[in-house]
Order: C-alpha cells, then sequence, then structure tokens
C-alpha cells in the first residue's frame, strides 16, 4: 500500500499556472527525490502536500485517505511532518522545549489536568519529556537539552528540526534542502541519517535537494520537475542517464 499518491496535482496563482499534472506515488520506507531547478515548483509541490496551499485541481490521497478537506494541522496529525529550506525553530525556546511541541499531536489531557497538574497530565508530560530525550539522544543533541535552540550551530539547528518533525510521528517526512549551507562531511553524515531515519522510524521519506551526490548516494526513487511539470521518474541511474537530466540539471 503506497503512503501518499498525488494524481494531476495543480495549483494556479491568478494566471499563472506554477505546477501542472503532477503525479507521484510513495510507498512504504521509500527514500524519494524530487528535483529541479529554482524555481521548478519544488517547494509549491511541498506546500500542497501540506496543505499550505490548497490544490486548484487534483487529488492527494495518504494512506487511503483523500485529504480534500484537510488543513495543515489535519494532515500533519494524519502523517505528514516537513522540514523548511530556512530552518524554523522556536529560537526563545530551549532544545528540549522545541521537540517536545512536536509531541502535542499526542496528548490527551485537558486544560483542567494541566492546570491541576493531575496524575494523567504528570504521567504525560513524564512519557514525552523522556521519548523527546531519547530523539536527542538519536541526533546528537543530548547535551544541548537546556540551551537556547538559536545558541545551536547551523548543522545541530537542521538536526533539531528534523528531530522535532519526527516527534509528531508521521508516516512520511518532507525534508525541503536538508543539506543547504553544510560542508561534505555534514553532507556525507546526513546521508547517514536519513538512511537511519527510514530504517529506524520505519517511515517513508520525500526530499527536495540540489545536491546531486546525495539525491543519488541517498534516493532510491527520483522525480525530475520542470516549470511546474514532472520531466521524467525512475531509479537514480536512469535519471543520471536521462539526456534531457543531464542537459537540463545535472550538467554535461
Amino acid at each position: 500500500m503506497s503512503v501518499l499518491e498525488a494524481k494531476k496535482l495543480g495549483i494556479d496563482f491568478g494566471g499563472l499556472t506554477a505546477v501542472n499534472n503532477f503525479d507521484i506515488k510513495i510507498e512504504e520506507n521509500d527514500i524519494y527525490g524530487l528535483i529541479g531547478p529554482n524555481g521548478a515548483g519544488k517547494t509549491t509541490v511541498f506546500n500542497l502536500l501540506t496543505k499550505v496551499y490548497q490544490p486548484t485541481r487534483g487529488s492527494i490521497i495518504l494512506n487511503g485517505v483523500d485529504t480534500k478537506n484537510m488543513s495543515t494541522v489535519d494532515v500533519n496529525k494524519a502523517g505528514i511532518a516537513r522540514t523548511f529550506q530556512n530552518i524554523r525553530l522556536f529560537n526563545k525556546m530551549t532544545v528540549m522545549e522545541n521537540v517536545l511541541v512536536g509531541f502535542h499531536n499526542n496528548i490527551t489531557y485537558s486544560t483542567l489536568d494541566g492546570i491541576f497538574k493531575t496524575p494523567k497530565y504528570r504521567k504525560q508530560e513524564k512519557e514525552m519529556h523522556d521519548k523527546a530525550l531519547d530523539l536527542l539522544k538519536i541526533f546528537k543533541l543530548e547535551d544541548f537539552a537546556d540551551l537556547n535552540a538559536s545558541s545551536l550551530p547551523y548543522g545541530a539547528q537542521r538536526r533539531l528540526e528534523i528531530a522535532r518533525a519526527l516527534a509528531t510521528n508521521p508516516c512520511l517526512l518532507l525534508l525541503d534542502e536538508p543539506a543547504a549551507g553544510m560542508n561534505p562531511t555534514e553532507t556525507e553524515e546526513l546521508m547517514n541519517t536519513i538512511r537511519f531515519i527510514r530504517d529506524h522510524f520505519h517511515i517513508a521519506i520525500l526530499l527536495i535537494e540540489h545536491d546531486m551526490k546525495l539525491v543519488m548516494g541517498v534516493c532510491e526513487k527520483i522525480t525530475v520537475l520542470n516549470f511546474g511539470q514532472v520531466l521524467t521518474s525512475g531509479k537514480p541511474a536512469e535519471i543520471q542517464n536521462n539526456p534531457e537530466v543531464i542537459k537540463a540539471y545535472l550538467g554535461d
């Protein structure tokens, strides 16, 4: 069963068609790449999948459920989490607090439970704190737990954003240019992290990335976007050997 399937997806802004006839099918545990030049519509696709934008046409099926009437919050609760091109953390909150925010979907205690700190409240808060600490350990952030997120180095902020996304318990993680600003060593570590996330959390990953070494090294399937439409889709070797892709995106 596919985790996500988009069919004939499109959006218009006034008289401009930003994305048109976009199809993609992501299976369980896929690591899938979406590539294309700047302005091709890749981030717009992410915004459509997460309902930041409502599609003008087409459908998005998530775990067999049509997301047509879902909001961004609904889609997150249904299983899609994402990161952003420009890191979006709660900079005045600690590293631990940033991850705890991601667990809000799992809270079942009431406002009164929180006010009076009932046993139910204390139990859930402890469980979330323990799970958050586990995530910080996975991403080697536990030593920074009590520091403000803004004080972290760039690579650590990237890892924190991913950890917070995983705290929402997704079945599909969208990574928008996760290697942006990273040096070759950090990019290599990121490749290993992406594989680990798939294998440890048993989720699918869809990533946008300009670093072709990372894309070809970690992705099992790739879709190439050009002017808001799919140019081609296939395995990395097929994409690398496609003359149109070589000419337009990868260089000769």
